[in-house]
C-alpha cells in the first residue's frame, strides 16, 4: 500500500471518528433528560442565592464554607454551590450519563447498529467516554456560571479576599471560578471511567447508573474513616475538595497535579477494564 493511500485511509478514519463524536454529542444534548439534569444543577446556586437573600444571614461557622460571605460578595455563590453540588449532585448526574453510555444503547437495540458502522469498538468506547466528559464540563460550568450570574443579580460584586488574605479584582476572581470548574471537571473524569466500565457489564442502564453513584458514595464514606487512612490517597474522591488551593494567592497547584495523576490512574484502569469487557462482548446475537 502506498504512503498516499495509507495517509488517505488514516484521514478517512479520523473523519469518521470526528463525525461519530459530533453525532454522539448531538444525541446527548438533544435529550430532555440531559437538560433536566443540567436544570437541576442550575437550581442549586439559585436556591442558595435566594435563601441567603431572603434570610438575615447564616450564623458564622455554620453551613457550607464561604456561605457567610455570599451577602457581602455575590461571587461566592458559585463557590458555595460547587461545594454543595460536588459530594452528591454532580456525581449523581455524571453517574446517570456515564452509566447510560453503553448500556443505554444495548437496552434500546441500537448498539448493534453502531457496531456496523466503520468504527472499531475501542474508538466507540472512546467516543462514548468523550461524550460523558463533555457533559461533566457542561455540568460544572452550569453550576459555576449560574452561581456567578445569581450572585451578581442579588448581591454586590467586588474584589475577593483569598484564603491567603490578599485581595484580587473581579476579573481575576472570575478566572479563579473558571479554574475551580475545570478542577471539578477533572475530579469527575475517573468517575466517568468507572461509569463506562459499569455500563459495559449490563444491558440495564439503571443498574450501571446506580453502581456508578454507589462507587462515589462508598469512596466518600471510606474517606471519612480514620481507621482506613492508609487507603485515602487512592480513593476516587480524595482530592474532590482540593480546589480550595485555587483560591489562594498565589495559586497552589499541588492538589491539581495530584488530582490529575489520581484521575488518570482511574481512567487507565477502568478504561482498560471497559475495553476488555466490551471487546469480547457479544452484542450481535
Amino acid at each position: 500500500m502506498s504512503s498516499k493511500t495509507l495517509s488517505s485511509s488514516t484521514a478517512s478514519r479520523k473523519s469518521v471518528g470526528w463525525r461519530f463524536l459530533g453525532s454522539e454529542l448531538s444525541v446527548l444534548f438533544r435529550r430532555r433528560r440531559t437538560w433536566a439534569l443540567l436544570a437541576a444543577l442550575a437550581a442549586i446556586p439559585v436556591l442558595i442565592a435566594v435563601a441567603v437573600k431572603l434570610s438575615s444571614g447564616p450564623p458564622r461557622g455554620r453551613g457550607p464554607a464561604f456561605l457567610d460571605q455570599v451577602s457581602q460578595n455575590g461571587l461566592f455563590v458559585a463557590v458555595v454551590a460547587t461545594i454543595v453540588a460536588i459530594p452528591l449532585f454532580l456525581p449523581l448526574t455524571v453517574g446517570v450519563v456515564a452509566g447510560d453510555t453503553v448500556a443505554g444503547e444495548a437496552s434500546t437495540g441500537t448498539l448493534r447498529y453502531l457496531l456496523m458502522s466503520p468504527v472499531a469498538r475501542g474508538r466507540l468506547l472512546a467516543v462514548k467516554y468523550a461524550g460523558a466528559v463533555v457533559f461533566c464540563l457542561a455540568a460544572t460550568f452550569t453550576v459555576g456560571s449560574v452561581g456567578t450570574l445569581m450572585g451578581a443579580l442579588l448581591f454586590p460584586v467586588g474584589p475577593v479576599t483569598t484564603l491567603s488574605g490578599t485581595t484580587i479584582d473581579v476579573t481575576e476572581s472570575l478566572v479563579r471560578i473558571a479554574l475551580v470548574c475545570l478542577y471539578v471537571t477533572l475530579s469527575l473524569l475517573g468517575l466517568c471511567a468507572v461509569g463506562l466500565f459499569m455500563s459495559t457489564l449490563t444491558d440495564v442502564p439503571v443498574g450501571a447508573m446506580a453502581a456508578t453513584v454507589v462507587a462515589s458514595v462508598v469512596s466518600q464514606v471510606v474517606g471519612q474513616l480514620p481507621q482506613l487512612e492508609w487507603i485515602h490517597p487512592w480513593l476516587l474522591t480524595h482530592y474532590w475538595l482540593g480546589f480550595a488551593d485555587l483560591l489562594r494567592d498565589p495559586v497552589v497547584w499541588d492538589s491539581f497535579a495530584a488530582n490529575a495523576v489520581l484521575q488518570a490512574g482511574y481512567i487507565v484502569v477502568f478504561g482498560a477494564l471497559a475495553y476488555g469487557r466490551f471487546s469480547t462482548k457479544d452484542v450481535l446475537a
